[in-house]
């Protein structure tokens, strides 16, 4: 087997992929810590072409050399803006029509598995602080929350792991859903 090279990809330019039709999700990035994690966010959006980023509260923001580190140029490609308060974000997202979703362990979760996304709707999907989670204020705003189901001891997922399971989930789920 042969690995395919970066020709065989055909990758459109950062100028194609802004004008190309976009996966109906905006990531909201409630008080991200670690910047790597914010490069790898806007890597993984890019990579499921979806609609944007916000970045709220204590989330950095680009540029900045640790974002980029992993983002590996991503910052140019997805559309992304700073929202200093993550509920005025979501506020501004329900008017707007999404579906607001929260990936948390809460009462009431929803299995990532047992989510099906809706192809009419927009969802903006909220992804919290390393530590604290999704803010108590914005988890008192969501239409849903979803939860990725863990067997292991630890009690939570790196969050740009969680990014990466999730948006693949909603990607095949939305791209390659078998229409009856």
């Amino acid at each position: 087997m042969q690995k395919h090279s970066m020709d065989q990809l055909q990758r459109p330019s950062v100028e194609a992929f802004r004008k190309q039709a976009k996966t109906p999700i905006t990531m909201v990035l409630d008080n991200v810590r670690s910047m790597h994690n914010v490069g790898s966010a806007f890597r993984t959006a890019d990579g499921f072409a979806i609609e944007r980023i916000m970045l709220c509260g204590i989330t950095g923001t680009p540029p900045h050399r640790e974002i980029e580190k992993t983002a590996l140029g991503a910052t140019r490609s997805v559309q992304w803006e700073y929202v200093s308060e993550t509920a005025y974000a979501v506020a501004e997202l329900r008017k707007a029509g999404y579906h607001i979703i929260a990936v948390e362990q809460a009462e009431g979760s929803i299995p990532l598995q047992q989510f099906v996304p809706d192809p009419s709707e927009k969802y903006a999907l909220i992804f919290g602080n390393e530590v604290h989670g999704v803010s108590e204020a914005v988890m008192q705003s969501l239409d849903t929350c979803i939860e990725i189901p863990q067997s292991g001891t630890k009690h939570s997922l790196n969050v740009a792991v969680s990014v990466g399971i999730v948006l693949w989930d909603f990607y095949a789920k939305l791209q390659f859903r078998k229409v009856d």
